[in-house]
Formats: structure tokens, C-alpha cells, sequence
């Protein structure tokens, strides 16, 4: 199964980066009292704007919020449902990138196969994948295709 490919950062286009640097400030906003784990995403419109956000905790656990749906949820909320790249970052300690979960998978899943940019805050190497990839056969993906 191919999960995309890690390259460096300096390889990639201008506005990939640029939309990766908004992920990285994203992830500064975090509510993240019970984990301490900041994740920050930002996602690009069809229109070429870019919509920001991170992950909100709350004492009860489900209640949280994550960082794709977060900006996900914004853009909409701006009127905007086409959506051309998605950047996540975070920093963990045992792995090279912060994936989205499960029910963002899902979540992202929605809004077509969205090429996505997985960064730490260092932004050396960036794993280059997308929903697809990390979610093959998603709930209502072949009523979509």
C-alpha cells in the first residue's frame, strides 16, 4: 500500500510552502491543555485562499476539535467547499509525521481526494500523500466517484 512519499521541503513549489509556513502558525494557536500536543492545518480554496486552523481540546474527550476539521470547517463557514491542497503539522516524539485521524480521514474524505502535506514544525521533510492513500474505500467514497 503507498502512503505517499517524503521529500524536502526546499523542493517544493512556492505556494505549497507557503501554505505549510500557515500550518506551522496554525499549530501556535492550539487548545491543547490535556495532551499538549499542537497540531495546526491549513487548507487552500479553489479560489486561492487559505483557511486556518488547530486542534481545540475539551476535558471532554470527544468534544475536541481536530486541526483538518478545524480549517476544514472554517473555509465552509466562508462559503467555500472546493479545496485544492491540505497541510497538517505536529510534532511527535515516536513518529516522522502527524497524520490525520481517522474520523478526519473520513471527514477530509468528503471533499474529494485532496492532496495533503504532512510537516513537522521544522519543516525539513514533508511526507506528500492523499486522502486516498490514507483512506482507501472510504464510507461513501464509490457513491461519489
Amino acid at each position: 500500500m503507498n502512503i505517499g512519499e517524503i521529500i524536502d521541503f526546499t523542493s517544493l513549489d512556492a505556494d505549497i510552502q507557503e501554505l505549510i509556513r500557515e500550518s506551522v502558525a496554525a499549530r501556535e494557536n492550539s487548545y491543547s491543555p490535556y495532551s499538549n500536543f499542537k497540531v495546526g492545518a491549513a487548507v487552500r480554496c479553489a479560489d486561492g485562499s487559505i483557511s486556518r486552523g488547530c486542534n481545540v481540546e475539551n476535558v471532554s474527550f470527544p468534544a475536541g476539535v481536530c486541526a483538518e476539521v478545524a480549517a476544514v470547517v472554517r473555509a465552509v463557514s466562508d462559503g467555500k467547499q472546493k479545496f485544492t491542497v491540505l497541510a497538517v503539522a505536529g510534532d511527535q516524539e515516536t513518529t516522522t509525521f502527524t497524520t490525520p485521524c481517522g474520523v478526519c480521514r473520513q471527514f477530509l474524505s468528503e471533499f474529494g481526494n485532496i492532496p495533503i502535506y504532512l510537516s513537522r514544525t521544522d519543516m525539513t521533510k514533508v511526507l506528500r500523500t492523499e486522502v486516498n492513500e490514507l483512506l482507501p474505500l472510504a464510507y461513501g467514497h464509490n457513491e461519489r466517484q
